[in-house]
């Protein structure tokens, strides 16, 4: 599958090994060196996969990726230094698609790029279902990889748009933090239980009227979470 990829590395000789190999599998690659750089191009070409780097010049790439997030559903494959688990829940939360800690084989890096976009090309493999499912306001379309909320599109990154399907396939079923990591392997690689609280507590302020009284996906507290299929009361 051949894509038009954005690299952004202030390192020169970093981004112009990350081009190669994309180069060689068939990718359209375009290169920049610091952040604002990124922003504008993306907003420019609009790429299918944007691989950021977090610490660059003028803007780093947490403040892209988040300036992007609110007007684009681009991949965003992050490149990071920093290896603790707060940093990935971070990145997480802004929106990034998969993650990827310095120093990195380019070997991984071709095989997180392949996977992103094998995963966005086909929808979400994890959900039986083609059709539509229709749960409240909320329509999860898997064949388009498309979420709505009372007709209106909201973008999910790939990690919540499979916990999401997966969900909906079930309604009314709680699922363990575990099971929905589950639906996320191949997707978030760095995956813990703690990233599925962040992939709620996202989907959460796209999906629910009040993300802090939330209507439709509910805690079962002691267990995991459901999509139920009627509002839970106001509490």
């Amino acid at each position: 599958m051949c894509a038009q990829v954005l690299v952004a590395d202030d390192d020169p000789r970093q981004a112009e090994v990350v081009r190669r190999y994309l180069t060689a599998e068939g990718h359209g690659v375009t290169v920049v060196h610091d952040g604002r750089a990124a922003l504008d191009t993306a907003r420019r070409t609009r790429p299918d996969l944007l691989v950021l780097d977090v610490m660059m010049p003028v803007l780093n790439g947490l403040r892209v990726c988040q300036a992007l997030r609110r007007e684009s559903d681009v991949l965003v494959l992050m490149l990071t230094a920093r290896t603790t688990e707060d940093d990935l829940l971070t990145g997480l939360e802004i929106g990034a698609d998969d993650y990827l800690t310095k120093p990195y084989s380019p070997r991984e890096l071709m095989a997180r790029v392949r996977t992103l976009l094998r995963r966005a090309g086909r929808g979400a493999p994890v959900v039986a279902g083609t059709g539509p499912r229709r749960i409240g306001p909320i329509e999860i379309d898997t064949a388009a990889h498309q979420v709505t909320v009372d007709g209106v599109r909201v973008a999910c990154t790939r990690g919540e748009f499979a916990i999401l399907a997966a969900m909906a396939e079930q309604p009314n079923r709680v699922f363990s933090r575990a099971q929905l990591l589950h639906h996320t392997h191949g997707i978030d690689r760095n995956s813990t239980e703690r990233t599925i609280d962040v992939h709620l507590m996202n989907l959460r302020r796209k999906i629910e009227r009040d993300p802090q009284r939330p209507a439709w996906l509910v805690t079962v507290f002691g267990v995991g979470y459901k999509l139920s299929t009627v509002a839970a009361p106001p509490r």
